[in-house]
């Protein structure tokens, strides 16, 4: 059962208000100011809180701006309720952060109507969603029925990609981004002197091409080809830009799922700028290994090449293939079927990717 708090001062609109809800089996606590209701909120933990304006002692605004303080109250649903219905109210209102606003007098099933729209429009942002192909469909079809679009997710089927087919080439116009939901695709740029430099390797639950969508870019920031057979599912910019833009709510969960990992990108700029190149080669290996392109003995991962392999480590392929040759020597790693690179002591690498 759902918990709503209700702060409101006025003793019979607080008791009707209160057993409409309890008649509907919500769970309500009630406040009848503004400083009980902040503490009333960390208390119990509403789903969702009603609270009135115009209130002794602290105001719906000055309860409003105290639990959006606290990471344990920020996220609650919140709706203001009041006896005013000028416009200056509701603006202010609504851009402290407010959920919905409510004018009193209000129909019972204005009430209900507004509490199980934010309901569940706070269960949708709080869901997680599976990293593969049916989460991102579930995804697009939660996401359309949160902005009231058709749905988003119609026609999200997969294409196969074949081992080095192109996906999209740097400096084409960039008309769709895409989620890899199987096999493994290298991203890489192109130098004055005709060279490529990988800007990435990626596997099945990460997107590519979503940069080369935003702002004023028309076209694609890289290339991007297949190394290992791949399942991909296509989502067009137009869909990719109502979901950005049309909600602020959406657009935080869309970037979250979108970003792959945004921690993990500032990790490799500071190996870029401060770690030895065999720092950087021994975390490369094992970040390979955490995303399966890399296995251990009984498990082999993909062929790398060592332009590709030299271009995540930011050196020069002589330089590449002389550091995987020491960490051959040191028993490290191995290599068989010619260029497929197995782990052998993966403890060892660890401490040389963090002490060099």
């Amino acid at each position: 059962m759902k918990k709503i708090l209700l702060i409101e001062d006025n003793q019979n609109v607080r008791e009707n208000i209160a057993d409409i809800l309890e008649l509907e089996n919500y769970i309500v606590s009630t406040a009848e100011n503004g400083k009980i209701g902040v503490v009333k909120a960390n208390q119990f933990m509403p789903d969702i809180i009603l609270c009135d304006i115009m209130m002794p002692e602290l105001d719906g605004y000055g309860v409003f701006e105290s639990l959006s303080k606290n990471a344990k109250t920020a996220g609650i649903p919140f709706i203001f309720l009041t006896a005013k219905a000028e416009k200056a109210d509701m603006r202010k209102g609504m851009n402290l952060g407010a959920d919905d606003y409510l004018t009193k007098p209000f129909e019972e099933d204005e009430l209900l109507g507004a509490i199980k729209s934010r309901l569940k429009k706070n269960a949708f942002l709080k869901r997680k969603f599976s990293n593969n192909i049916e989460g991102v469909n579930e995804f697009l079809k939660e996401a359309s029925k949160y902005l009231d679009l058709q749905d988003l997710s119609k026609d999200r089927s997969l294409k196969l990609y074949k081992n080095k087919e192109v996906i999209f080439t740097e400096g084409d116009a960039a008309h769709r981004m895409f989620f890899i939901h199987s096999g493994t695709v290298k991203t890489y740029r192109s130098t004055e002197t005709g060279k490529e430099f990988v800007t990435g390797l990626y596997r099945d639950g990460d997107f590519i091409g979503q940069l080369s969508l935003l702002g004023d870019n028309r076209t694609y920031i890289e290339s991007a080809t297949v190394l290992e057979d791949a399942e991909i599912c296509e989502i067009p910019k137009t869909d990719f830009t109502k979901l950005l833009y049309d909600n602020k709510d959406v657009s935080n969960k869309f970037i979250s799922m979108i970003s792959n990992n945004m921690i993990h990108l500032q990790e490799q700029l500071v190996d870029m700028a401060f770690a030895t190149v065999r720092q950087k080669a021994a975390k490369t290996l094992l970040e390979l290994d955490a995303k399966g392109m890399i296995k251990d003995q009984e498990h082999k991962g993909i062929s790398i090449p060592r332009e590709d392999f030299a271009g995540l480590i930011g050196t020069a392929t002589e330089t590449a293939i002389r550091m995987l040759t020491e960490f051959k020597n040191e028993g490290l790693i191995g290599v068989e079927s010619g260029r497929r690179l197995v782990i052998l002591n993966k403890e060892t690498l660890k401490e040389v990717a963090e002490f060099g």
